[in-house]
């Protein structure tokens, strides 16, 4: 059934196409707000690539799935909207948290997510998601992309290659390095995990939002947190890489919180002028 979809999908039938796509997009528009932290972009990325890939439809070989297919147009048109931007500082949320702090507005713009809209919850599972997403940004474009596709899409290293254009090699090295830095990083910031850490974001808004959730034996239901005293540095990012996979970003009960956040932070660095 599934082939005879994609062989009208092929000879131009766009409700095949369609049929086929939705079977995706989720995931798609969830990998691109990864990479571009705005909704906007995101379904602006998701229709180009909806429109190229119904364009190039007679192209496709089938030497690939229709998924990495459409994921490898997706990730090159993200590509050309990322260039334009400056890659993030470790300290980016540093910088979000002093001006949440110093701007009324911001402040009460995050209170009014969490009152009234029905994805404005707030979980310290979804922020640690959050952050994973911050620090990437810190990465090269395409240390972010492979580490994205492998870690939280789960991706093959061969499918990654054709996604990127690059040999499986290059991929390879390209995700040894990304996690390097995302456990660096982590290991340097994180005070949920280590009590040297630099950055209790999570916990600080858990005790405006959530306070039940900084409660030690709330905290412990988090894998990771449970496990960080007998887990070494590789062991923990596997953990948050884990949570990351199991979140959806733009569809989770805190998707509008964890937004907001996020606008907070790009417009802490400079990408944006003000939160929408």
């Amino acid at each position: 059934m599934k082939e005879d979809t994609l062989k009208k999908a092929i000879n131009g039938d766009i409700t095949a196409f369609q049929k086929l796509f939705l079977e995706f997009q989720a995931p798609l528009k969830s990998y691109l707000y990864r990479l571009l932290t705005d909704r906007n972009d995101v379904d602006d990325l998701a229709q180009d690539t909806f429109v190229k890939a119904f364009d190039k439809i007679s192209t496709f070989s089938g030497a690939s799935s229709l998924k990495t297919w459409v994921f490898r147009i997706a990730t090159h048109l993200a590509y050309d909207h990322l260039r334009r931007q400056k890659r993030w500082l470790p300290d980016a949320q540093d910088k979000s948290k002093a001006l949440a702090m110093s701007t009324p507005e911001i402040g009460e713009a995050f209170a009014q997510v969490h009152q009234h809209s029905p994805y404005g919850a707030y979980d310290v599972r979804e922020h640690i998601d959050f952050c994973f997403t911050c620090i990437s940004k810190t990465l090269t474009i395409e240390q972010q992309v492979a580490l994205i596709l492998k870690d939280v899409y789960h991706f093959s290293r061969k499918e990654i290659s054709g996604i990127m254009g690059k040999t499986e090699g290059v991929v390879k090295h390209l995700l040894f390095d990304s996690r390097k830095l995302m456990i660096d990083i982590f290991d340097q910031r994180c005070a949920l995990i280590n009590k040297n850490g630099v950055c209790h974001q999570c916990t600080e808004l858990a005790g405006v939002f959530n306070p039940k959730q900084i409660k030690r034996e709330e905290l412990l239901k988090i894998k990771m947190v449970a496990e960080a005293e007998s887990s070494g540095k590789r062991q923990l990012y596997e953990l948050r890489a884990q949570l990351a996979a199991e979140i959806d970003p733009l569809r989770s009960a805190g998707a509008d919180m964890q937004d907001i956040i996020m606008q907070c932070t790009r417009q802490a660095v400079g990408e944006i002028e003000s939160l929408n």
